[in-house]
């Protein structure tokens, strides 16, 4: 259970890192994040950063506009049933 709850820490904040990181090669013009690593690190987990990322860095607004809420309730309905069964 302890190593679930680390895993999702650990998940999150590198989802919201990379967020960060992607904000920072847009705006200097460097080769950036695919998006496709960006929704997959949103998809195995890390909901919560991912939408932190967005809104504090203002990135991805229009093109994961909306996907990222849904796949957060999606994380929330799942973990909420898997703890309520522990």
């Amino acid at each position: 259970m302890n190593y679930l709850i680390a895993i999702l820490i650990i998940l999150n904040l590198l989802s919201f890192v990379t967020f960060g990181i992607d904000k920072y090669l847009s705006i200097h013009k460097k080769r950036r994040i695919s998006e496709n690593r960006l929704l997959l690190l949103t998809i195995f987990g890390g909901s919560v950063g991912a939408l932190a990322g967005q809104k504090l860095f203002n990135h991805k607004t229009q093109k994961f506009k909306g996907v990222l809420s849904v796949i957060l309730v999606v994380h929330l309905l799942v973990f909420g049933v898997f703890f309520m069964k522990i």
